[in-house]
């Protein structure tokens, strides 16, 4: 089965190698037809302590690291992707 990837927004960097993660979602009201905002705390790992509040990070589903740890800090969202292609000729 596939691992989950959620994007968020870091709100909290004060534990060691943790980061707190919000994950906001919309979706449309069944009843009153109108787009209603929730989000969730999610505490992941970050080995390094390299994220700081307001990054925008993606987080996958990994194995327990404590009690409420179980995600996984992948990468910074909001940092463009360099391609290593080297482009001199």
């Amino acid at each position: 089965m596939p691992r989950r990837v959620l994007t968020g927004t870091v709100v909290s960097d004060k534990c060691d190698k943790t980061v707190v993660v919000r994950v906001a979602c919309s979706f449309l009201h069944p009843v009153y037809k109108k787009m209603v905002k929730r989000h969730k705390k999610y505490l992941a790992h970050d080995d390094g302590n390299v994220h700081k509040i307001g990054d925008v990070v993606n987080i996958i589903e990994s194995r327990p690291f404590s009690k409420n740890k179980k995600w996984a800090v992948v990468e910074d969202a909001s940092r463009p992707v360099i391609d290593s292609i080297d482009r001199t000729v």
